[in-house]
Parts: C-alpha cells; structure tokens; sequence
C-alpha cells in the first residue's frame, strides 16, 4: 500500500469532548435503511434484539473509546465486532457505527471478508481440497488406507458427507481421514494462507496514521467483482471492521475487540436462518464453523467487551465459564 498518503490535520479534542458528553445517552430510533458493510452485495437485516444487543454495547464502547482517542493526535480509533458467521456482527457493527455517526462522531464500516486471496467459490473449493488432501494424507500415513476403502470415501465425497464424523462408527478406519482433514483446515481457516491480514493492518495503519482517503478492496462472489474503490476518510473519527477473524493475532492495530458470543450450533442456526450460502447443513460446514469458534476461543481474552447471546455484558471469566459449561 502506498505510504505516501495525505493526512488530515491533527486533531482539537472535539471527539474527546462529544465522548464525554454521551455519559447519558439513550437508544435513539433507527431507521429501517441505514449504511452497512462494503461488502459487495451484502444484506442485513435488524431486528429488534440487534438493536438491543447495540444499547447495551454503546455506553462500554463510548468508555473505551476515550482513552483510544486521547492517545491518537488525529483522535481516531478502530474497532472491531467479530463473532461466528452469522451470528449479527453485519448488523450490529452497522448499528454502532450508525449511532456513532448520529451523535457526531462519523465512523466507517468495513468487511473484512473482502480480504481473502480468493473470491469465495474458490475459497470454498480450497478448504474443500485441503481437507480431503489432508484426510487422505492421514490415513496413507496411518497405514489404514486401500483402494477399497478409497471406493467408499468417493462415494461419501461424492455425496458430500465425508466429513460426517458418524461414519467413524462402523469404519474405525475412517476416524485417520477425520483427523487429517480438520488438522489440515486448521492450517488454513483464519490464517495468512486464506486471508491478506497484512493489507488489512495497512489499513488501519494509514487510518490511524491520519491518511485522508484510502484505496479499499471490493471482493464480490464472481470473477469479474474484484475491484478497488478510493474512501474519502478526511472526516472519520472511527473504523469499524465486522469480521469473524476481527480479533485475530495475524494483524494489529485493532483498538477496541468486541466478541459477540456464539456456540458452533448457535452460528448454524443463524447460517440456516440467513440462508446465505446455501448447504449450511452439512458436515463440512459443521467442521469449518467449530474450528473458527476455537479461534474465536483462543483470542477472546483480548476482546474488550463480550456479549453473550442474550445480550448480557460478560467478563472473560464469565465467558470462559460460559463455555466450558
């Protein structure tokens, strides 16, 4: 990315005092239409539990964000809401960068899920392949694969259950090829071999750095819609990235971590719900959504502030309880 970038002047404290006078602010109505992510061809729908999980959200962020700005001489700061796939970070990060932008303090949202190396047809058929590679190479390695057997992997791929853990039942053989594959996605799913983190930290680099406009990526779901677009940032105090690897240790300069807290069967749920992809029942899928809420797991003790599904503020040690239960 180009470091060459013009800034803004540095700032006159007028964000610090608009934070300081939102000590007792109230839930202001909504609209039906308000802006959102630049993920191409996103959808969101808000309801009303997305705007009560947002009131409750407001006055910790509006806290941490005080001595955010203090410490940038453009008094900016960047902010993320991650969470499981379909668990309303679209929603909610809209929200909060909406009533941000309402109380004067103007704030951008971007999609993280524009940063992939590859629009999401062949990232799906990534996964796919490094799973049954790595599930075959597990099983060579294990001394329990034969062509016969080979004959009734193909069978279970052809129908799009081989990673059904159930088979493992009547073909102890079979629980090598699981291993394999989940060890292999592993390596994969939220990290820099699926996902340019770096562009991402330049990002917020150049952001916080004072830079008055900014080249962003725009990754749709065909080949052709893959683009840049130049954002005018000259008058935004606040970055907002939604994204289910927000809270990743691949990148820095995320400020503000919010966890929105899900189990794995509560992000099927919300997948199947949104219907956003299609097949969001199959084993496959399963697999992918439990390694992404180990991820989750494993960086949630950096979040600064977790909600719980029901919309409660948790401490880490709630959260950890929360889960291990």
């Amino acid at each position: 990315m180009n470091t060459n970038y013009e800034k803004i002047s540095p700032s006159n404290g007028k964000v610090l005092e608009i934070l300081n006078g939102l000590k007792d602010y109230k839930m202001i109505d909504i609209p039906e239409d308000i802006p959102h992510g630049d993920m191409p061809g996103d959808k969101i729908e808000i309801g009303d539990t997305h705007k009560a999980k947002a009131a409750v959200i407001f006055p910790r962020l509006i806290e941490e964000l005080k001595s955010v700005v203090t410490a940038n001489p453009y008094e900016r700061a960047v902010l993320t809401v991650c969470g499981g796939s379909g668990v309303g970070k679209s929603e909610i990060a809209s929200l909060l960068s909406y009533m941000l932008t309402q109380a004067g303090i103007k704030s951008y949202t971007l999609s993280g899920d524009n940063y992939p190396h590859r629009i999401p047809k062949y990232n799906d058929a990534e996964r796919l392949h490094l799973f049954r590679e790595g599930a075959i190479r597990e099983m060579v390695d294990a001394g329990v694969f034969t062509p016969e057997r080979f004959e009734t992997l193909k069978a279970w791929q052809e129908a799009e259950d081989d990673a059904n853990a159930a088979h493992v039942q009547d073909n102890p053989w079979f629980a090598s090829y699981i291993k394999g594959g989940r060890a292999a996605l592993e390596k994969y799913l939220g990290t820099p071999n699926e996902t340019d983190f770096a562009e991402v930290e330049n990002i917020l680099k150049a952001f916080k750095d004072g830079a008055k406009d900014i080249w962003l990526k725009r990754m749709g779901r065909d080949e052709t819609a893959l683009w840049y677009e130049d954002v005018d940032f000259s008058d935004t105090q606040v970055l907002i990235i939604e994204w289910t690897h927000g809270n990743s240790d691949y990148y820095k300069g995320v400020d503000v971590p919010i966890l929105l807290n899900s189990t794995p069967a509560e992000t099927l749920a919300h997948r199947q719900a949104r219907n956003r992809d299609g097949k969001t029942d199959s084993a496959f899928t399963t697999t992918v959504l439990e390694i992404e809420q180990e991820e989750l797991k494993s960086q949630a003790h950096k979040a600064k502030i977790i909600l719980s599904k029901n919309g409660e503020i948790l401490s880490f040690e709630d959260y950890q309880k929360l889960m291990n239960d």
